[in-house]
């Protein structure tokens, strides 16, 4: 009997690596739908009564709400944002912005005591600095400009991966309820343990996705008006990049404005330069203070060094899906740490 257990557990575990196996170039499309089904399963919970729990159609306005209200949105400003990194490399490769140049006047607007604290460096004087910035600035264009080819080159790929997630989105509103409960009961942990670690995974996606992302679009439009409206170019793209560092806690927006407050100021725009500061402290810092309470809340309860590296390490081994992905592996570890020092304590405790 105990052979015949043994052999089951070692099947169980060889066909479930054989799936994981099989479904791996696909798991991000599957993750995304997971987290999509997650952030719309109220409206589509509502959208079911009201039409008389016929699933199957409530399902299939679900992933058409999900559909307009965010893919789309997002792959009109990814393409928006390759066509104008491409635009920008051009520019810098044909000479029309000459980095070198810029770099020039940048050092010809440094005080006379930061030219002299550059020059006592271990770089043979500012020209090395110089030098090493635009070749560094033409790499990571290279890079880039490589980058949206290869995607080009993957469409096929592309669209398989999208058809996948749309279809898995579909069974995942109209079956979740049954998949959670099956997911559930299968779970060899407790009861409480397993509704502990769902309702965390299920709180920690809607943070990161619905409250951060939220915040960074804010952030990254009204940074972009502002660049635009200054005359900052190129002010989608510092935008878009402004969005994508929002989502660093301690970090933030700051990484974008500063500089390119500072850089308004050495070149004498001084106008320019304080309408900057002032809508990146008065408007852009206020809108994290203003909508993360009420849009992520303390759902996920994990202190902003956390977040920050945990993010950080997910974005760099995961690409973007770390992003989500590291915070929820963090606030995992956290809680299953907690319950497992909660449950030693109280087993340590007198009467025990």
């Amino acid at each position: 009997m105990l052979s015949q257990r043994v052999s089951f557990y070692v099947l169980l575990a060889l066909v479930t690596l054989a799936f994981v196996a099989i479904v791996l170039p696909f798991y991000s499309a599957i993750f995304w739908a997971v987290v999509f089904a997650i952030i719309f399963f109220p409206l589509h919970s509502r959208l079911e009564a009201a039409l008389g729990n016929r699933r199957n159609t409530a399902a299939l306005l679900s992933v058409a709400i999900c559909v307009c209200l965010v893919i789309i949105p997002g792959m009109i400003i990814l393409s928006s944002l390759v066509r104008e990194a491409n635009n920008l490399y051009q520019q810098i490769d044909t000479g029309q912005i000459d980095i070198r140049r810029l770099l020039q006047q940048l050092q010809d607007a440094l005080p006379a005591f930061m030219q002299k604290w550059l020059q006592s460096l271990e770089l043979s004087g500012f020209a090395e600095l110089r030098e090493r910035l635009s070749s560094a600035i033409m790499e990571g264009g290279r890079f880039f400009a490589g980058r949206a080819l290869t995607f080009g080159q993957n469409t096929l790929q592309f669209f398989v991966a999208f058809g996948v997630m749309l279809y898995l989105m579909f069974f995942l509103f109209r079956d979740g309820r049954w998949l959670a409960k099956t997911i559930r009961r299968a779970s060899p942990l407790s009861d409480a343990h397993t509704r502990l670690f769902t309702s965390k995974f299920a709180s920690v996606v809607r943070a990161s996705v619905r409250g951060n992302i939220i915040i960074a679009l804010v952030q990254g439009a009204i940074g972009g008006v502002t660049f635009w409206a200054l005359g900052v170019a190129p002010a989608m793209l510092l935008g878009v990049l402004m969005s994508f560092l929002s989502l660093l806690p301690a970090v933030g927006a700051a990484v974008v404005w500063v500089p390119a407050a500072l850089y308004l100021a050495l070149m004498g725009y001084w106008l320019k330069a304080a309408i900057l500061v002032a809508v990146g402290v008065l408007v852009i810092g206020l809108v994290d203070n203003l909508l993360r309470p009420p849009l992520v809340g303390k759902e996920t309860k994990l202190p902003d060094y956390v977040v920050l590296i945990s993010t950080i390490g997910g974005l760099s081994l995961l690409g973007i899906n770390g992003f989500v992905i590291g915070p929820l592996v963090a606030a995992l570890f956290i809680s299953a740490w907690s319950t497992f020092a909660d449950e030693q304590g109280s087993l340590g405790s007198p009467g025990h």
